[in-house]
Order: structure tokens, then sequence, then C-alpha cells
């Protein structure tokens, strides 16, 4: 069997086609791209949807593909009624007028139901619903589902109007983790009997005619990109582990972090997994920060680049983006101007620093998985590794830990076996300074009164 993920992001979205070895044997990318609409900053769905069709039917004729995944970034709903959307789909960057935000926050739950704190723009996007319905009443009223991202592009593209718990348990403030059900707001908006069935994810949900195959490819149910990451991993035992996923967001989840740790002020929240177990989780724009501290480097960063910026003290101080556990303040640099490389060495550095802070922040002290983008060529793992030498670390042997948890979900429905690589050790590396470099880094933070304490973690 051959199965094709497709792997919407915010940034970028990719098909990838998966063999049960768990190889990726072809991929394809583009960009999403986000119009101005009726005031609103909305996805251009048909563009997004004719490559996604023409990328699958290309995966159909040469690669025999039986069965097409979905997995989505978070965030993001979708209101549709029999066969199309009632409204576009609603970028997550924009923030409600203010006249709106003070009377829709006034609606929002405790953070002790749904573990999801009050975050800005749509980082909570029932919070962008509130919005969307104060403003477009009609919208709703024409709607029959409310849809998680994934799950709309997985009905899209031929399956049933379902729901799946780890999209609406992912700081939604519509679901109520330790009750397993919708949160007071769903109930109190009366939206809970436009919540499809569930379904868990992988779940076959359709099935469609795509290409020139004459059988129809299964349409499995999407899911969270970062849940899928970590179903990836956690499917190999690995034993306890906390899972780094890095692409426009660093999402770190630690399943054995205690639920009272979670501070709601520093952008810590319960994810839910695919069986609906909680999640405990911290996470930063750690990409969108990266693009913007490095001026957009996409190329390798030397390890000599590295070193002469921590021998210069160059760094960058939070934040650069929305969110995280630092946010509320605007991001600066300090010490001389870096050229080009050394830029991207600065960007890489802090997101290393701001990892090992969050790991602090998430109580981990088991064994850390590096996932994702961001440790192109093993740099990020390998600076966290020496940041923290009393933990194990592994990185995935692929960058695409998301795409190939969502792979062998699609897998493992159908009782097929997905062999998957196992993640490899890292090596740390042997940076001179690195922890006085740490040491100075916070020093800078607190002085800016950032930066609280993170004590007990592992180092």
């Amino acid at each position: 069997m051959k199965a094709a993920v497709l792997d919407f992001g915010k940034t970028n979205s990719k098909l990838f086609v998966f063999g049960q070895d768990g190889r990726i044997l072809d991929e394809r990318r583009t960009q999403p791209n986000w119009v101005r609409q009726g005031g609103f900053s909305v996805l251009d769905e048909a563009a997004l949807h004719e490559w996604a069709l023409n990328a699958v039917a290309d995966a159909v004729d040469s690669h025999g593909i039986e069965g097409l995944m979905v997995s989505g970034h978070g965030c993001t709903f979708a209101l549709i009624d029999e066969v199309a959307l009632t409204h576009p789909i609603l970028d997550y960057e924009q923030e409600p007028p203010a006249e709106i935000a003070a009377r829709i926050d006034r609606c929002i739950p405790d953070f002790a139901e749904t573990f999801s704190p009050r975050l800005p723009l749509g980082f909570n996007y029932g919070r962008h619903m509130l919005w969307l319905e104060a403003v477009d009443p009609e919208a709703f009223a024409a709607s029959k589902s409310i849809l998680g991202y994934p799950q709309y592009w997985s009905w899209r593209l031929g399956g049933r109007a379902v729901s799946e718990v780890s999209y609406l348990g992912c700081h939604s403030h519509l679901w109520a983790p330790r009750k397993r059900d919708f949160s007071s707001l769903v109930d109190a908006q009366g939206w809970r009997d436009r919540m499809p069935s569930f379904e868990r994810a992988g779940t076959v949900i359709g099935e469609r005619h795509l290409g020139n195959a004459a059988r129809p490819i299964a349409i499995h149910n999407g899911v969270h990109d970062s849940n899928a990451a970590l179903h990836a991993y956690r499917r190999q035992e690995l034993g306890p582990v906390t899972v780094v996923s890095t692409g426009t967001w660093v999402i770190v989840l630690n399943p054995d972090c205690p639920l009272d740790a979670l501070d709601q002020d520093r952008d810590m929240l319960v994810n839910v997994d695919v069986d609906g177990g909680p999640v405990p989780t911290i996470r930063f724009m750690g990409g969108r920060e990266f693009a913007t501290i490095s001026g957009g480097w996409q190329g390798e960063i030397g390890l000599s680049s590295i070193q002469r910026v921590i021998d210069a003290g160059i760094m960058a101080l939070p934040s650069f983006a929305p969110g995280g556990p630092m946010s509320g303040q605007s991001g600066r640099m300090v010490g001389r101007t870096p050229d080009a490389e050394e830029r991207a060495a600065v960007a890489l550095l802090y997101v290393a620093l701001m990892v090992d802070l969050s790991l602090d922040l998430i109580h981990s002290n088991n064994t850390v998985i590096v996932d994702g983008g961001l440790n192109t060529g093993g740099r990020l793992a390998g600076l966290l590794a020496e940041l923290r030498p009393s933990q194990a670390f592994l990185q995935g042997a692929t960058l695409e830990g998301s795409a190939t948890g969502a792979a062998a979900l699609a897998f493992e429905s159908v009782g097929r076996e997905f062999a998957a690589e196992v993640p490899e050790p890292v090596h740390a590396s042997r940076f001179t300074g690195l922890a006085s470099y740490r040491d100075d880094w916070h020093a800078f933070a607190m002085d800016r009164g950032i930066a609280g304490a993170a004590a007990g973690g592992a180092r």
C-alpha cells in the first residue's frame, strides 16, 4: 500500500507519498495565499484546492496510492453547508476590532475548564468564531457543520463531515479536556448541533476517483499536525518522551507534565492526543521568529558562524511574534551588527534558548525528540543537547514528523503495517562559551522583566 498525506501548514503546504516502509517516495510543495475579502484576511481556498487536487491526481497516476490523509495547522475552522463554505476561511493572524474583542472576550471560558489560555488574534479559534458570528450571523445561520481545518480538507476532497478530537482540543476554547467533552462556550452559543459526530484521526470517511485509476482512493479523517508528530513517536514505544515539533510554530509537548504546572500567561496549554488524552504543551512562533531575525535565511548555518556569534555576544531578545512564553514584549538585537550568516546563527541560537526555557517550564526531564524543519542539519538538536546534558536527545530520521504520524494513522486504520524509521541519537554540539551565552541571554531578558524563573528543569 502507498498513501498520500496533504500536510497543510500556515506558511507551506505539502504533499508526500509514503510507502509502508515509512519512506517518502515523492513530494510536492506550494504556499497558501491569504487575501483580503469582506474586511477579513481569508484563505484563497480555490487556489489551494486546485493545487491539492492536481497533486493527489499526479500521486495516483505516478505511485498508485490507495489512500489520502490530511495533516493541518491549528487555529482554523470552516463553516459549511451541504456543498460549500458559507464564509471564507479566516486567517488566524488578525485581531478583532477592539469594541468587538471587548464584547466577545467576556464569553471565553476559564482556563481551568479548557486549559486554553486567552491569546491574541485567532490563536484560539473559538474567539474567531465569536467574531465572525458577531459580524456575519448569516454565515453561521446558513452553516450545517463547523469543521476543524484538517476535517474541512478531508470533507472537501471527498469524505464525510466529521469532528476529530486532537483538532478540537488544540487551544480552541471549544473543548474541556478533563470532561472529554465540548466546553461551556459551545453550548452557550448553540454550536453543539453543528459539530458533526466524532471519528478517530485516520478513519476512512469516504472515497473518491482521482487521476486515471480505475478504483477510488480512500479518504481518511485528518489530524492536527503537532499531535500527528506526537503519535509518530509514541507508536514506536520509546518510553516517556517530550516532542519538540518545529515549523511556523515550535510546539513542545510533554505528556508527563502535571496539569497544575501549566501557566496560562506563558502560552502553556493542554493539547489533546488522537485518543482524547490531555497533553501539556508550551509553544512559541519559532519558525516565524527565525525568519524575522535571520532576514529570511534559507541555507545551512556554519559552525564557525555560530561560534563567532557566541564569542561576540550577539543575541536576539524576545519576542518577535505574538504569543509564546514571553509575550507582550518587542524583540530586539544586542551586540554588534552581524553579517548575513551570523544573523541566521543568532536566530538559531534564539530558537534553541526559547526551546530550552520551554523545556524547563513544561517540566521536561525525559527523552526529548526534536522534529521538523527548524532542525535542518541537526543544528538545533545539537545545541539543545549541549545546553541540557542531563537529558537524552533524539531527532527525527526525517524532518517531516507530522506527515509521518499522519501516514501512520492512515495505514493503521486499515490494518496495514507502517514501519517508520526510529529517531536517531543526537550528538551534542561543542561550542565554547554556550552556557555563559545562555546565562547572559537570561540576564538580559530578566532586566526587561520578561524571563521568569524556570527553575527545576533538567539541564
